[in-house]
């Protein structure tokens, strides 16, 4: 008894987180009047915000995850996965994935630009965890790919380089106007962690969800430093190369995990 109310209460708090999401979504975003989040912040959060931000149309990608979210949160309400072991060791973790997604709205629309990097290096790491215990167990059928691994694989990928952006947005307000010169320098180096990381994190985790939404963005970065403010050649180049680097990770990643599954 005590097991089915714990799983009923987590099938609920799911539903409820991504509710609040959807309701900051829409409040953040200024769909009720307010400002959008490209003008938030005094412009820090647009697509001109700083070297390391992509261009407007990279941030899409809300719509297809937002999407897979919601289709998570119904399939996981049915009463065949109320007691499945996998949604047991992550669900919590997703619901506070979606909360801190629409708590970095909210902060970002009526607190402090500080307050959204904090925010969102939270969602990050709850985002990591939630990959980390999904690479415990193999999804057993296909809803169970598309809708926990990929879903949540995208949400990662694209936090990824959101992250980056947000504190690149941060630093750009508050350094000395005598570091602009080398604020490309800065930029390619940070590209390099990332490129680090991300290489590591596909071949680790076998996944190219991640390595595609952050691949997606470093390719709108490219668009924005090409035909947008600031431009920056080198940025777009080396965010070019990143992005092309990560997708050939993820696909030997994947490529490496299906060889694991056939491999008796």
């Amino acid at each position: 008894m005590e097991s089915r109310t714990q799983d009923i209460a987590r099938q609920i708090v799911i539903i409820a987180s991504a509710t609040f999401m959807l309701i900051a979504a829409a409040v953040g975003s200024g769909a009720f009047g307010g400002t959008s989040v490209s003008e938030l912040q005094g412009g820090a959060l647009s697509a001109e915000g700083s070297y390391l931000a992509p261009a407007g149309p990279a941030f899409s990608i809300w719509s297809l995850i937002y999407l897979g979210l919601i289709a998570y949160t119904v399939w996981q309400a049915l009463p065949a996965q109320r007691t499945d072991e996998r949604q047991r060791s992550v669900g919590w973790w997703i619901a506070a994935t979606m909360i801190l997604n629409g708590l970095w709205l909210v902060t970002a629309q009526f607190l402090s630009l500080p307050l959204t990097v904090i925010v969102i290096a939270l969602l990050l790491a709850a985002l990591a965890r939630v990959i980390v215990i999904l690479g415990r167990t193999r999804p057993r059928t296909w809803p169970d790919r598309i809708l926990v691994d990929g879903a949540n694989g995208l949400h990662f990928g694209w936090v990824t380089i959101a992250t980056v952006a947000n504190t690149a947005a941060w630093f750009t307000q508050i350094a000395p106007a005598a570091w602009a010169d080398q604020a490309e320098v800065w930029a390619v180096a940070v590209l390099a962690v990332v490129l680090v990381i991300g290489v590591a994190s596909a071949l680790v985790t076998k996944r190219i969800a991640p390595a595609l939404a952050t691949a997606w963005g470093l390719a709108w970065l490219a668009v924005g430093r090409l035909t947008g403010e600031p431009e920056s050649t080198v940025t777009a180049i080396a965010g070019i190369i990143v992005a092309v680097a990560l997708v050939a990770a993820g696909v030997i990643g994947a490529i490496r995990r299906r060889r694991s599954v056939a491999r008796p």
